[in-house]
């Protein structure tokens, strides 16, 4: 071979190697820039999720939460009010939903700046002699973030008069509370975030090993402060944790609440007891409020809402 020739097979090798260079180093550079560009998009409330952020969600719990329905469990309740025993009915009903961030309320169609939320709506129904009370809990928890709940609401309706309290979670607790009684009346304040024993319902659904346990501030359940009259802030708190029962304790508030739950999914809420002082003056006592279960449906029940379909709080023994 001559020299001019060996010099173009050379210049032509060096050639394609320097072209061959340029598209690796093109390709690896452009696989860089996209995965840096890709903007984390918040999961849909859908049964189809294959990627969580921060929280391990389960196909398990994926099919059981997201099949179109809510869980549905009614329970016989003991309350403790003025000193004394009243009979009444609970309700827990949990569902999931698309929950809007910013403005903190349930989103009207799926998008992806929805956080998928379990909700909780608790009641308390019972009698104090000719008066009744009614009792309602809302608590909005994420599924797929390990974070405090989005929003948690109370009412509680009785003859004298009516109370309301909500706490929205953004830089810190945002808490706007109404009452007819005078000391308490119309107040905007903001908390530090704490666990908030509301929002323990739902996360014991998700994952009961996950709970708080040991020593820590915790903001009492709202209907408890409002019944006691005593400040809406976090107190110091102690959990403890068995296979099935969650109790939370507060010293200060001579108060403690156990939730018995069944050990394997989807966690079932048997039952809780909540411990505390009620009464006042001469009538003041220890005294332990209870609930037991009745029975757990799963329903759309949001579309039961003819005559017809009455006969459900029969089955749930509510009627």
């Amino acid at each position: 071979m001559s020299f001019p020739k060996k010099v173009f097979k050379l210049e032509r090798t060096l050639f394609f190697l320097m072209v061959a260079v340029a598209l690796i180093a093109l390709f690896v550079n452009c696989k860089g820039n996209t995965e840096a560009s890709t903007p984390e998009t918040m999961p849909i409330a859908n049964s189809t999720l294959n990627v969580t952020k921060n929280r391990n969600i389960t196909q398990e719990f994926k099919d059981y939460w997201y099949a179109g329905k809510a869980e549905i469990s009614s329970y016989t309740l003991e309350q403790a009010r003025y000193g004394e025993m009243r009979d009444g009915t609970a309700a827990l009903i949990f569902v999931t939903e698309d929950f809007l961030p910013e403005i903190q309320v349930k989103a009207d169609r799926q998008n992806d700046s929805n956080v998928p939320v379990l909700k909780v709506n608790a009641t308390k129904n019972f009698n104090t002699g000719i008066y009744p009370y009614s009792v309602m809990s809302s608590t909005f928890y994420p599924v797929f973030e390990e974070k405090h709940a989005i929003k948690v609401s109370q009412s509680m309706q009785e003859w004298c008069g009516h109370q309301y309290a909500q706490i929205n979670n953004r830089t810190q607790f945002e808490v706007n509370s109404h009452s007819y009684f005078e000391g308490e009346a119309d107040k905007s304040f903001t908390l530090e975030k704490d666990i908030l024993e509301n929002e323990l319902w739902a996360q014991l659904r998700i994952d009961p090993k996950a709970l708080p346990t040991g020593n820590f501030k915790a903001i009492p359940d709202f209907s408890f402060t409002r019944m006691k009259h005593v400040p809406l802030k976090a107190y110091d708190a102690k959990g403890t944790l068995t296979a099935t029962s969650y109790t939370l304790a507060y010293p200060k508030l001579n108060r403690s609440l156990t939730i018995n739950f069944s050990s394997a999914f989807p966690y079932t809420i048997e039952g809780w007891e909540e411990t505390f002082v009620d009464g006042y003056g001469a009538r003041a006592k220890e005294l332990t409020t209870k609930a037991t279960r009745i029975k757990t449906i799963k329903s759309a029940y949001w579309g039961k809402n003819s005559n017809a379909d009455a006969g459900l709080r029969t089955e749930l023994g509510l009627e």
